[in-house]
C-alpha cells in the first residue's frame, strides 16, 4: 500500500488542474438545465454515469488496463459510487429542476465547509486551522455576492430543492474523505473513476428503468442529447480522472475548493466567449473567493512578518 502525501500548499500544476476541473464541472449547470427540460432527473443521472462509464471502459480497453478484483477495492468503489455519483447526481438534478442555478451554486458552495469540518475530525493531515476556516467562509460569501441579490432573496423559496442540493454537497464532502483510500490501495485515477461509475450505473440504471420507464418518454431533441453527451464525457468521465488525480495529493478540503471556482470560471467563460460584461458584484465576489483560496492555501500567511 502506498502512503498518502497531502500537499497543504498546492503546486502551480495542481491549481491548474483544479481550474480545469472547475470548468468541466461548471458546465454541468448548463448541461443539466438544458437536458432536465426533456428528461426526468433520475434518467438523466443514469445516462450521465452510464455513458461516462462506457467512455472510460473504452479508454481502459485501448490502453490495456484491467479493473482490480479485491474486495477492498470494490468496497471503495461502492462507497464512491453512492456518495459521489448516484446520490448527488439525483439530488442535484432534482434540486436544479426546482430552484434557480444561482441558488444551487450557493448551496453547492458549502461543500468545502463540510469537507473542512469532516477532515478535521476524521483525518490527521487535514486539520482545520483559523486560516482555512476564514478561507472557507470568505469563499462562500464570495459565491453569494457573485450570483447576486436576486438569488440570495430566492433562498426563502422551495426549501425542498435547496435541501436536496445541500445533501448533495454533504455527499461530495464525505466522498472526498472516502476516496483517500484509493491512494493507499495503489489504484490510479482512471481505474478509480471507472470502478466508481460501474457502481453508479448498476445503481441508477435499473432504478431509472423501473421508475421513469424511459422508453415511454418522447424522443429528446438534438440539443438535449448533446447536453447529455457533454454532461457524461467531459463533465463526468474526464472530470473524475482529474478529481482522483488531485485527491491523491491535495486532500479532500483543497479539492472541494473547486466549488468556489466553478462560478468564477462560468462568468469568465461568459465574458470571453459570449460577450457578457463583468459587473461590480462579480469582481467583489471573485475577490472574496481569491482571498478565501489564498487563506486556505496558506502561503500568504507565511509571507507575513513573524510567520
Amino acid at each position: 500500500m502506498q502512503p498518502i502525501t497531502i500537499n497543504r500548499a498546492m503546486s502551480a500544476r495542481e491549481w491548474t488542474l483544479l481550474f480545469v476541473l472547475s470548468v468541466l464541472w461548471g458546465g454541468t449547470f448548463y448541461f443539466v438545465a438544458v437536458a432536465v427540460k426533456e428528461l426526468p432527473p433520475l434518467t438523466l443521472a443514469a445516462l450521465r454515469v452510464s455513458v461516462g462509464l462506457l467512455t472510460l471502459l473504452l479508454v481502459l480497453l485501448i490502453i490495456g488496463h484491467r479493473l482490480p478484483r479485491s474486495r477492498e477495492a470494490w468496497v471503495a468503489f461502492l462507497g464512491m459510487g453512492l456518495l459521489n455519483n448516484a446520490g448527488p447526481f439525483v439530488l442535484l438534478n432534482w434540486g436544479q429542476a426546482h430552484i434557480p442555478s444561482g441558488v444551487a451554486s450557493i448551496f453547492l458552495g458549502t461543500t468545502p465547509f463540510f469537507a473542512a469540518i469532516l477532515a478535521h475530525v476524521y483525518t490527521h493531515d487535514e486539520r482545520l486551522t483559523g486560516g482555512r476556516l476564514f478561507g472557507v467562509i470568505a469563499g462562500m460569501i464570495g459565491i453569494a455576492a457573485m450570483v447576486g441579490a436576486s438569488a440570495v432573496h430566492a433562498l426563502t423559496s422551495d426549501v425542498a430543492g435547496q435541501l436536496a442540493v445541500m445533501l448533495a454537497a454533504i455527499g461530495y464532502a464525505i466522498a472526498g474523505l472516502w476516496g483517500r483510500r484509493f491512494a493507499r490501495l495503489g489504484i490510479g485515477p482512471l481505474i478509480a473513476s471507472a470502478g466508481m461509475m460501474i457502481v453508479s450505473s448498476a445503481t441508477l440504471v435499473p432504478i431509472a428503468l423501473i421508475i421513469d420507464r424511459p422508453w415511454t418518454l418522447p424522443l429528446p431533441s438534438p440539443g438535449a442529447l448533446g447536453a447529455v453527451l457533454g454532461l457524461a464525457i467531459p463533465s463526468t468521465a474526464l472530470a473524475y480522472v482529474i478529481y482522483f488525480r488531485l485527491l491523491r495529493t491535495v486532500g479532500a478540503t483543497n479539492l472541494m475548493l473547486v466549488t468556489f471556482l466553478m462560478p468564477v470560471t462560468a462568468i469568465l467563460l461568459g465574458v470571453t466567449f459570449l460577450g457578457e460584461h463583468l459587473e461590480p458584484r462579480h469582481i467583489a465576489g471573485m475577490s472574496l473567493i481569491a482571498l478565501g483560496l489564498a487563506a486556505i492555501d496558506g502561503r500568504v500567511w507565511r509571507l507575513l512578518p513573524g510567520k
